[in-house]
């Protein structure tokens, strides 16, 4: 299975896009603004979305995907994700306010927008993969994702901090392939990276501490103003661990 960088910056300008990946032809993990790089065809070919949390780094181009999309589909789009981001979507985003409900667009019977709730541990297979939903510490309701091939499995932490049940949930999986956490700040961030809940190259190799297994990891979600801080910070790490950004465009196979 391959799973398509769209986007992993913690924000926009230039060539910079927030967050996205593209699993298969037919699944979206989250939904920044990389998805606005897809072309037409690409983009009616989506069927699912999982959202790790209802920040707008993580879900901007979901308005417009569905509005775009919405005269070509013949079943709607499934988002995937927590009950309280579910709530949040409802009340703040598609409430005919901020943007139309597409949950009842075209009508009630037939809206191109559904919702799966997701709890934690629960797991969706879809065109040969099953990603399940992983315990993730934000600021909000948050979660992040394992990808399974059958193969291997990718890790995506989505945004979070020091998160114990995470490290359990993924130190359980056989032949992991890889890991894609977020870490947004420089160390001279550090207050406000704890107060956002985010990671910096200080408490990012005290997190890898917890990680058992000898993996790839893949940083995303960088601040553009100060990324190049960030990753000479990162490559200081005394870590056991092979450390790299993830790259906007990328492929990687697991």
């Amino acid at each position: 299975m391959e799973l398509r960088v769209l986007g992993c910056s913690g924000g926009i300008g230039g060539a910079n896009r927030t967050t996205s990946f593209l699993l298969g032809q037919h699944i979206l993990i989250d939904a920044g603004t990389g998805v606005g790089d897809l072309n037409f065809s690409e983009l009616c070919a989506i069927d699912h979305v999982f959202l790790s949390h209802a920040h707008l780094d993580h879900l901007a181009c979901l308005p417009m995907l569905l509005d775009t999309v919405l005269s070509t589909r013949k079943k709607p789009v499934t988002v995937y994700a927590l009950p309280a981001t579910i709530a949040v979507l409802r009340q703040h985003l598609f409430n005919w306010h901020l943007w139309p409900d597409f949950s009842v667009i075209p009508d009630p019977e037939r809206g191109i927008l559904r919702y799966h709730p997701l709890d934690e541990g629960s797991g969706v297979t879809l065109d040969g993969v099953c990603v399940t939903a992983l315990p993730a510490l934000h600021t909000i309701p948050a979660i992040g994702f394992q990808l399974d091939s059958g193969d291997g499995s990718l890790v995506y932490s989505g945004d979070t901090v020091g998160c114990p049940e995470f490290w359990q949930a993924v130190n359980a999986i056989p032949c992991l392939r890889g890991l894609i956490i977020e870490t947004a700040f420089a160390n001279h961030e550090s207050g406000l990276a704890a107060m956002a809940r985010h990671l910096c190259p200080a408490t990012l190799a005290s997190e890898l501490q917890n990680l058992a297994t000898e993996t790839e990891v893949l940083i995303t979600h960088l601040k553009p103003a100060d990324s190049g801080r960030t990753l000479r910070e990162i490559r200081e790490l005394d870590s056991r661990h092979s450390i790299r950004p993830l790259l906007q465009g990328e492929t990687i196979e697991f």
